[in-house]
């Protein structure tokens, strides 16, 4: 309804209506290859020509359905816009349909399709149209917002990390590792796991509230900071390189030799932090020990 020029690509995938899940009407078919049909349906309601594709991702659901060309001039824009209200409104106000109703729809000759089984609309529903598209309609923003604490500010995400990171390390008992690199039988703190529960009540009430604007909040941002946490079953550990598995994937040797000689971009957290410094020797780290070695 945005304009005659308008075209359309969807990929359907859950399975809603437009006021709620989607009820099934047609046992015969899957539930996919049925709502795959309603949005068709749509298309063909709202005067496109309708084309279906299968797109090449991995995803079970990876059919799109495509609307490029009207089947109406633009003379009848009015017309067609009144019967696309009526329409949205009936699917709106219908009650729930029983699996035995059939939408009475044919992808190539489309007879009627407004019209449902033992189901005819009230000739009052063509008054609302180009008033409005249906109550309580609310489009998505031009500029989506960013909310899996990817943008927050680099000082305010640092300074998070290292209250976390210091809880841990001083929560009791503390766990210590040997370190048996080079000889050095030293022991590095791994410091304690504790709940995400048990992390939110010791940051301050502002940390916790701008945490709370984000998608999955505090447990969002120390799984992005995967080099410091490792976040498992509501749980937080410091996490420890030492224990980290090597790729079990074989690669070529040209692969091998690049990734042995791969640059460092970034600075190790715990070379800087962490009271005992990083867990594995420099040339083990696949972090920079010191901007020397930063490339």
């Amino acid at each position: 309804r945005s304009s005659y020029s308008c075209c359309y690509f969807v990929l359907p995938c859950c399975f809603f209506d437009f006021h709620g899940k989607y009820s099934r009407r047609q046992s015969k078919k899957t539930q996919y290859r049925e709502y795959l049909d309603f949005v068709a349906q749509v298309g063909f309601v709202c005067g496109f020509c309708v084309e279906e594709d299968c797109l090449r991702i991995p995803s079970t659901k990876r059919v799109c359905l495509i609307g490029k060309n009207r089947k109406y001039p633009p003379t009848e824009c009015a017309l067609i816009d009144k019967q696309i209200t009526q329409y949205i409104n009936n699917r709106q106000t219908c009650p729930v349909v029983t699996h035995d109703r059939r939408v009475e729809f044919n992808h190539k000759n489309h007879p009627d399709v407004f019209k449902e089984a033992g189901s005819e609309l009230p000739e009052d529903e063509t008054d609302t149209a180009g008033t409005i598209w249906m109550p309580g309609f609310q489009p998505r923003e031009k500029v989506e917002q960013i909310r899996n604490c990817a943008s927050l500010p680099r000082d305010f995400v640092d300074d998070v990390v290292l209250s976390v990171a210091n809880l841990l390390l001083s929560a009791a008992p503390q766990k210590s590792c040997s370190n048996m690199h080079g000889g050095n039988t030293s022991t590095w703190n791994q410091g304690e796991s504790l709940s995400l529960k048990e992390v939110a009540e010791h940051l301050n009430k502002e940390t916790l509230k701008r945490l709370k604007s984000e998608y999955g909040g505090l447990q969002t941002l120390l799984k992005n900071n995967h080099q410091v946490f490792e976040v498992q079953n509501g749980r937080v550990h410091i996490r420890d390189w030492r224990k980290e598995k090597p790729s079990r994937k074989t690669k070529p040797e040209v692969k091998r030799r690049l990734s042995a000689e791969a640059f460092k971009t970034r600075l190790c957290w715990f070379f800087l932090h962490h009271p005992d410094g990083c867990s594995l020797p420099s040339e083990s780290c696949p972090y920079a020990h010191g901007t020397e070695e930063l490339r």
